[in-house]
């Protein structure tokens, strides 16, 4: 039974296993579905399960699923009542959330003001200093031209520090800074690398954590003034600064320290008027939260917060959505066993070149407390042209070695052939002996690689 009061129709306005959660999250609420795909998706598993399909044009993103007024166009002629847009892609454009409710349908997620100033590192960081989110030491906002100045600054917070672009991400625009000497030059190729990859010149800076983890807390916020935090994620192991393992809870947060900094959380999206799903990605070192970024989306790492509270994370982003409350509060939320999700993609383990091509063979992995988010299937094609990730396995128990081990033995099942995996690095990381302790940093991985290659 549809309990939706304005959404009984979305468009799904990305592709692969995010697209295929959020087509299963409103076949729940009863919500039907159209899916958009280019030429090269048009046999993806939720492109055949919706209710209804739209191609939006050729297989480069800027001309399908970039195209604003192409996914405009395909809500029009289908008459669908809202759009979500996953992650990745146009999820956090603060410019297609506007165009999306201009043009009359329902965006499901934040308000365009929220994605527009959190999608400028300085403007969040600021934000987040007037509710009392702890920082990073820095520059408190963007660099001035005076060389002096700057130099002053670095020195006040003490080196190493590291440039940011306002407006970068992925890695790009970042320059970490240990000599006083190379520090005019770093802030001029942080500027150069902003306004190429991001359009945006202007660069802040911050104190270099030299061994912090990642640890992001899950909140979601409803526009009736309420919000509530989901706990920790650690998503310490990165390669190039993208994610490769993620796990929840964080080892060793305590339950005084995750609730005094998701409380914070939870406060400043009141004070922001947020609503939607959203995460705050924090550097934690030496028992102390540092913010660096809002991601005003669904993560892709959400599923083990979803295995540890069980609550639908793309459910209440859909229901936030039409207008309703929150349907839990805060003394509701109860954090049981823990989760850890390997990211599977189709590339080579040992040079992490994408592997595109056909799967000849392909066997999920199962039993209690094993979830496989995925779009393939025996006989699909890996397209050349999108991220390298096929999907994610995902695993529970009541303890962290439990879930590790749970993991390994999925690890173990899962049959991928005809292309390559990174399920062999995967089951490198589960079985090494600092993951398991719990004592890996944003650098490990690499670290780990190194001495891999080494060996």
């Amino acid at each position: 039974m549809n309990s939706m009061n304005k959404i009984q129709k979305v468009l799904i306005a990305n592709r692969g296993e995010i697209a295929l959660r959020i087509l299963r999250a409103c076949k729940g609420l009863g919500i039907k579905t159209v899916a958009v795909y280019s030429t090269a998706d048009k046999c993806l598993k939720h492109v055949r399960l919706a209710d209804e399909s739209v191609c939006i044009g050729p297989h480069p993103s800027t001309d399908s699923y970039l195209n604003i007024p192409a996914l405009i166009s395909a809500a029009e002629v289908t008459h669908a009542d809202a759009i979500h847009p996953g992650y990745g892609f146009l999820s956090e454009n603060a410019d297609f959330a506007q165009r999306v409710e201009e043009s009359g349908f329902i965006f499901i997620g934040p308000r365009a003001a929220n994605i527009r100033v959190m999608g400028d590192k300085v403007a969040a960081i600021e934000a987040m200093q007037k509710s009392s989110v702890p920082c990073v030491p820095g520059s408190d906002g963007a660099l001035g031209t005076n060389d002096i100045e700057n130099m002053e600054i670095a020195r006040g917070i003490g080196l190493p520090i590291i440039i940011k672009a306002s407006g970068g991400g992925g890695g790009r625009g970042m320059q970490v800074v240990e000599k006083e000497e190379d520090l005019l030059g770093s802030i001029e190729l942080a500027k150069s690398e902003g306004l190429s990859f991001f359009g945006n010149a202007e660069v802040y800076m911050e104190k270099f954590l030299t061994t912090p983890r990642h640890v992001e807390i899950q909140v979601l916020a409803d526009e009736h003034g309420n919000a509530v935090h989901l706990g920790e994620r650690d998503c310490s192991m990165q390669r190039r600064h993208q994610k490769v393992v993620e796990e929840a809870p964080a080892p060793g947060i305590t339950p005084e320290l995750r609730n005094k900094i998701g409380a914070v959380c939870a406060e400043a999206c009141k004070a922001i008027n947020y609503r939607g799903a959203g995460t705050f990605e924090f550097l934690f070192e030496n028992d102390e939260f540092y913010f660096i970024e809002m991601n005003t989306r669904v993560q892709v790492e959400h599923p083990v917060t979803e295995m540890i509270t069980g609550i639908d994370i793309v459910r209440e982003q859909i229901m936030i959505a039409d207008g309703q409350k929150l349907s839990f509060t805060q003394d509701d939320v109860e954090i049981k066993g823990h989760s850890v999700e390997c990211r599977i993609n189709a590339e080579d383990p040992n040079n992490f070149m994408p592997s595109p091509g056909t799967i000849t063979q392909y066997h999920v992995a199962g039993g209690l407390g094993v979830r496989v988010d995925s779009h393939v299937y025996n006989g699909y094609m890996v397209p050349p042209h999108y991220d390298s990730m096929i999907g994610k396995l995902i695993t529970f128990a009541d303890t962290r070695i439990g879930a590790i081990i749970k993991m390994q033995n999925a690890l173990d099942e899962m049959v991928i052939d005809g292309i390559k995996t990174n399920i062999p690095l995967q089951a490198r990381i589960m079985e090494d002996e600092t993951f398991r302790e719990g004592g890996m940093n944003i650098h490990y991985l690499e670290k780990m690689l190194g001495d891999l290659t080494n060996d």
